[in-house]
């Protein structure tokens, strides 16, 4: 097999979808950015089963409850890594079986997967890692150690499958914390159970970006994306692509079209 070189003219006219994390405070609007999106090309996977803000909004929609659910439907979404071997989870059998659980889900029409949330997928990964045998001592207790340490690689390794739906965008939308050290200095962080997910899925994702309502000192109130790391409100942020400003629209659809086609 010869070496199979991807031409200039081929990797430009690929379409690369966007892989987003949109981090927000209690009400401040994350879910309904889904009126933002096509309704037509946008599958909602609702963890939370509180879509009464979008409740009108004409999308497909699926509510994974458990872990294995979260699990099948991302290996189904993004396809099998050809990394792993044949019987892993994520692997071709995995996605064999998925395929056949899943026969007549059509995926060509979706352009967008909107998650919300990974604040709530994580406690349901945290569940079902308190109940794995591995994350009990010989003694039969909880080995809280082994939990968190299952959950960090259960969460970044679904997180990462749903990154390698190559030409599909995926907006992960998560809720920000606030916290304070004894000092009384803020510092903004994602709410998700343990430190792992925490820390290493803005190294994932292309887009990090914090949703939130600026207090200008004329005018309004308005609600706006940021989406630059050297802001001055201390939000997470990043912009692999280096096409946003420091400020955007909270629109996705604006967004999308100005990281694919760069206006």
């Amino acid at each position: 097999m010869g070496l199979n070189i991807i031409s200039a003219d081929e990797r430009m006219s690929r379409r690369h979808g966007v892989k987003a994390l949109i981090l927000g405070s209690a009400g401040v609007g994350k879910t309904s950015l889904l009126r933002t999106l096509n309704p037509d090309t946008t599958l909602f996977l609702d963890f939370e089963a509180g879509d009464l803000a979008v409740q009108d909004f004409p999308c497909d929609q699926v509510t994974p409850k458990t872990w294995k659910e979260c699990r099948d439907l991302a290996c189904f979404l993004a396809g099998p890594d050809v990394n792993l071997p044949p019987d892993a989870v994520y692997g071709a059998e995995h996605y064999e079986a998925v395929q056949h659980e899943y026969d007549g889900a059509d995926l060509t029409k979706y352009e967008t997967y909107f998650i919300d949330s990974i604040t709530v997928a994580g406690r349901i990964c945290f569940k079902w890692c308190e109940q794995q045998p591995e994350c009990r001592t010989k003694s039969g207790d909880l080995d809280t150690r082994a939990v968190y340490g299952l959950h960090g690689r259960e969460m970044l390794k679904w997180i990462t499958q749903l990154q390698h739906a190559r030409e599909k965008n995926v907006v992960f939308v998560g809720l920000l914390d606030e916290v304070k050290d004894d000092f009384g200095r803020v510092s903004y962080a994602m709410q998700v159970e343990g430190q792992k997910t925490g820390r290493e899925m803005p190294g994932i994702v292309d887009e990090v970006i914090t949703m939130s309502i600026i207090l200008p000192e004329e005018g309004d109130p308005y609600r706006a994306f940021i989406c630059h790391p050297d802001n001055e409100f201390g939000y997470p942020a990043k912009d692999r692509s280096g096409l946003l400003d420091r400020i955007e629209q909270p629109d996705l659809g604006k967004l999308f079209d100005k990281l694919t086609k760069g206006n």
